[in-house]
């Protein structure tokens, strides 16, 4: 290996100079797609051409000071802006329904009925926090990628809404016939010695939450592609374990680790200002995550699933179990 550093140290500006290429670096030599013991100067190139096509002078040698080299196909390399427009757009980039913010492409789900994908994140990215019968997000609405926040327009639509699962907050709007019909002739009592006052029923919700989720059919099947950005592949699902080291790749603070510290929890959840939901079932990590970060896919280190990041603070993160989203989605890896 000491030639090829020595090579690399020599070489590199010459080398980068040339057109194509993008990059230099020591490695192993590639035979015929296998990697091999023997070390190597790598040259890595926006796209690999048969030396018929190159002037002479933009050939790369076949050794170099005793070195031998190897050219690498990489492609264009460039910043990975998680909150620019992609298309195809991945996981781990900016989304959100038209109405809120940002969040994140959390994966890419096949609907357990007709296979077709779909484009998986939380309720509150994709369904602006609906318990669906509030009026703030119906089965159709626009999905933007990148999200308002971070500059998506209604030129930018990734997909619509298919389908989510209601969250309750512990106190909620009364929708029954009778009860309004309650505070109406409520309200008019009151009237009579108070003009200016107006009287709100609410009831509290006793059943907790268990997911926070939701669901996009994408514009087209090769607008979105099923690679999270940075980690790769989903290989499968695995159930969160204490100590599990996971990951996961978000919109605002990119890849990052921790381990899980808390299962079966219970947890009290800000939702909005004044309304707070009531989550049970989750499980609890170190601080992966900052705003805008809601909705990414946390993995174990093999990059198995295990669940759907939709909370947190400066000092931890919450997620729902993976099998619970997908069941209450009806959806699949």
């Amino acid at each position: 290996m000491q030639r090829v550093e020595k090579a690399l140290s020599r070489h590199q500006l010459d080398l980068l100079s040339l057109p194509n290429v993008v990059g230099v670096g020591k490695g192993f030599k590639s035979v015929r797609g296998q990697t091999t013991k023997k070390p190597a100067l790598i040259i890595l190139v926006e796209k690999k051409l048969p030396a018929s096509r190159l002037e002479r002078g933009a050939r790369v040698p076949q050794v170099l000071d005793e070195a031998e080299t190897d050219v690498l196909e990489v492609g264009e390399l460039r910043l990975l802006a998680r909150t620019d427009y992609r298309r195809p757009a991945q996981p781990g980039m900016s989304i959100g329904h038209y109405k809120i913010t940002a969040g994140t492409f959390g994966a890419v789900v096949k609907d357990r009925q007709t296979g077709e994908p779909l484009i998986l994140s939380n309720n509150h990215v994709l369904a602006n926090i609906s318990n669906g019968s509030d009026g703030r997000a119906s089965v159709g609405d626009p999905i933007l990628q990148p999200g308002p926040y971070d500059g998506g327009t209604n030129e930018q639509v990734i997909g619509y809404l298919e389908r989510f699962v209601p969250i309750n907050p512990v106190v909620q709007e009364v929708t029954c016939g009778k009860a309004l019909r309650f505070e109406r002739a409520l309200n008019r009592l009151v009237h009579l010695v108070r003009p200016y006052y107006q009287v709100r029923m609410q009831k509290i919700t006793a059943a907790a939450n268990i997911v926070d989720c939701a669901v996009a059919r994408p514009v087209k099947k090769d607008a979105i592609t099923p690679e999270i950005l940075e980690l790769g592949p989903v290989r499968g699902v695995r159930e969160p374990q204490l100590g599990m080291e996971i990951v996961k790749s978000g919109r605002s603070s990119g890849v990052t680790r921790s381990t899980i510290k808390v299962l079966q929890a219970t947890v009290k959840v800000v939702l909005d200002e004044g309304l707070t939901g009531l989550f049970s079932d989750q499980f609890v990590t170190g601080p992966i995550a900052q705003p805008g970060d809601s909705g990414s896919l946390i993995l174990d280190k093999e990059n198995y699933a295990v669940g759907l990041l939709f909370a947190g603070s400066d000092q931890t993160t919450v997620g729902n179990y993976i099998q619970n989203v997908l069941d209450k989605l009806d959806v699949e890896f």
